[in-house]
C-alpha cells in the first residue's frame, strides 16, 4: 500500500521525503523491520522507540513515523512527524489491514473479573448458532476453530489489526474481545469500530500500572466514552460503577442485574457444584455453571446475544448446553469425596466471589481449604488483602507461590502474611512449593470438604526468573486423585 494512503487517517505535523513509497508492513518493534516496512517510534513504558529509528533504517525501513525528528536525516527515507505516535499506531494499522472492523461485528468486554468467561462463552455460543467467529482473549485467540497463542489480554495494535483482518478475510461475522485497561490507556484499540461493549465490574487490580483506582476506572470508562452511537453499551447494575461507566457514552445503554430492575434480569433459584437453576427474564434454565458471579456472567452473555438480534429462546437453549471456561471455577471430584476447585481468582474481589460461592454451595456442611498466592512484580498492595480475604472465608489457608517472576517467593509470601493477625495465623501455613501446597491441602481434606486452588486457573506454567516452567494446577490435582 502507498504510504500516502496509509497516513490519510492520522494528523500529520510534517513530512520529509517521498510521500509515495510502497509499504509492505508496519512495525513498532525495530527487530521485526525488513526492507520496505514502516516503523512507528512509540514512547513506551519500558523503552522509547525513537532510540531505535537508526536500527529500523539499517534493517530497511522505507518510512518512519515519530514525534521527534532525528538529528541525522537519511535522504532515502520518508519521515512523518506527528504529535502522538502511540495514538497513530492503531489508526495506521487499521488502514493498512483494510479496516477489518467495518467487515465484522466486534464486541469488547471490559472489567476486572469475568472478561474471559463472557468473551469465550459468546464465541462458543455464536459458533453453535452456525457463524464463523473470532475470539481475542487472555487464554487463546481463535479465528473460528484455528487457535492462535496469545501473550497479552489485548495484543498490540498491529498484531490486533492483522488478527482482525484475517478474521474478516476468512468470513467471521462476529469477533468477541477482552479489552484490558492497559489496552485502552496505551491506545492499542485505536481505530477499531466496536458494535458493542460490555462492563462486568471494577475492583482493585493493576495498580502497579495505573497507580490509583480512579485512573483504573477512567481507563475502563474511556472505552465506553469512545463507543459510536450505532453501538450498544451493556452494563452491570450490581456494580457501583455500572452507570458511571456509561454516563458519557453515545452508545445505546442497556443493563443486566441479579438485584435491580434492568433489561436483563436474573435470579439464582438453585445452586450446587454440578450447576445452577436460573430465572432469566422470567424463564427458568438449567446451566452447567456455579455461583452468583457466573450467573452475572451468563446474564451478560444472554443480554449481548439478544442485543445482537438472537431470539431469547434460542439464547437460553444455547446457555443450557454451554460449558465453563477452563480454569474458571473448574470443579473436580476426589475419590475420597471432597471437591477441588481451580480458579483464576487473582484479585481480592475475585477471591471473595469464589469463596462466597463455595460457602453457599457447602451450606455449612464441609470445611474450605484455600491454596493461594500472589504474582511477583505486580501490585504489592493487594497481597495482604488477598491473605485477609482467604482467611475470612476459609477454615484453613495455605499461602504459596504464584508466578513469582523476578521476586523471591518467600518475600511475596511474607507480604501476604503481614496482613494477618495472630488469631488469623492459627489457621494459616505457608509452603513455597506450589505442588507441595496443593498436596498438603488434599491430605487435610475430608469427605464433604472443598479445596480452592486460586490464582492460576488456565495457566500451565510458573513464571520464575524470566523462565516459564510447565505447571498446571488441574494436572497436579488429577495426579493426586489418581493415587488416592
Amino acid at each position: 500500500m502507498k504510504l500516502e494512503d496509509i497516513i490519510k487517517g492520522i494528523n500529520v505535523v510534517e513530512i520529509l521525503g517521498n510521500k509515495n513509497p510502497e509499504i509492505s508492513d508496519i512495525h513498532i518493534d525495530s527487530r521485526k523491520v525488513e526492507t520496505g516496512h514502516l516503523f512507528v517510534a512509540v514512547k513506551g513504558t519500558q523503552t522509547d522507540g525513537h532510540a531505535y529509528i537508526d536500527k529500523a533504517i539499517e534493517k530497511g525501513a522505507s518510512a518512519i513515523v515519530c514525534e521527534t525528528l532525528p538529528t541525522s536525516i537519511n535522504p532515502d527515507v520518508t519521515y512523518i512527524k506527528v504529535n502522538d505516535s502511540e495514538d497513530c499506531v492503531g489508526k495506521l494499522a487499521t488502514t493498512f489491514y483494510g479496516d477489518p472492523t467495518s467487515k465484522l461485528e466486534l464486541i469488547g468486554v471490559t472489567g476486572t473479573n469475568g472478561k474471559t468467561t463472557i468473551a469465550t462463552l459468546l464465541y462458543n455460543m455464536f459458533r453453535k448458532f452456525g457463524y464463523k467467529v473470532g475470539l481475542i482473549s487472555t487464554v487463546c485467540n481463535y479465528i473460528d476453530d484455528e487457535a492462535i497463542p496469545t501473550e497479552h489480554t489485548t495484543p498490540d495494535p498491529i498484531t490486533l489489526n492483522k488478527l482482525l483482518g484475517r478474521m474478516a478475510d476468512e468470513g467471521c461475522k462476529y469477533a468477541f474481545m477482552e479489552v484490558s485497561s492497559h489496552s485502552v490507556a496505551q491506545k492499542r484499540i485505536g481505530g477499531l469500530k466496536f458494535a458493542g461493549g460490555i462492563f462486568t465490574n471494577l475492583t482493585r487490580d493493576h495498580l502497579d500500572y495505573h497507580q490509583t483506582v480512579d485512573n483504573y476506572l477512567k481507563a475502563k470508562k474511556a472505552f465506553f466514552d469512545n463507543l459510536p452511537k450505532t453501538a450498544f453499551a451493556l452494563t452491570n447494575l450490581d456494580d457501583k460503577n455500572g452507570m458511571v461507566m456509561v454516563q458519557n457514552t453515545k452508545a445505546k445503554v442497556c443493563s443486566y442485574s441479579l438485584r435491580n430492575i434492568c433489561d436483563f434480569k436474573g435470579k439464582v433459584l438453585e445452586d450446587g457444584f454440578e450447576g445452577m437453576l436460573l430465572d432469566i427474564n422470567n424463564v427458568e434454565v438449567n446451566v452447567q455453571f456455579i455461583g452468583r458471579f457466573n450467573a452475572s456472567n451468563l446474564l451478560a452473555v444472554y443480554g449481548t446475544a439478544c442485543l445482537l438480534g438472537k431470539k431469547p429462546e434460542d439464547v437460553l437453549l444455547a446457555l443450557s448446553i454451554l460449558q465453563p471456561v477452563s480454569g474458571r471455577f473448574d470443579a473436580l471430584r476426589s475419590p475420597r469425596g471432597y471437591s477441588a476447585i481451580v480458579d483464576y481468582a487473582h484479585t481480592p474481589d475475585a477471591l471473595v466471589n469464589v469463596l462466597n460461592t463455595i460457602q453457599e454451595v457447602l451450606n455449612g456442611k464441609g470445611n474450605v481449604i484455600t491454596v493461594v498466592g500472589a504474582g511477583g512484580n505486580r501490585d504489592k498492595g493487594k497481597r495482604p488483602i488477598m491473605a485477609q480475604e482467604a482467611v475470612k472465608q476459609s477454615d484453613k489457608v495455605i499461602i504459596t507461590s504464584d508466578n513469582p517472576r523476578f521476586e523471591e517467593p518467600q518475600d511475596i509470601i511474607n507480604d501476604m502474611l503481614a496482613g494477618l493477625t495472630k488469631e488469623d495465623m492459627r489457621k494459616v501455613i505457608s509452603i513455597v512449593d506450589r505442588k507441595e501446597a496443593i498436596k498438603t491441602a488434599c491430605m487435610l481434606a475430608q469427605a464433604g470438604d472443598a479445596i480452592l486452588v486460586a490464582g492460576k486457573g488456565h495457566e500451565n506454567y510458573q513464571d520464575i526468573k524470566g523462565t516459564k516452567y510447565h505447571f498446571d494446577d488441574k494436572e497436579v490435582i488429577r495426579e493426586i486423585f489418581a493415587n488416592e
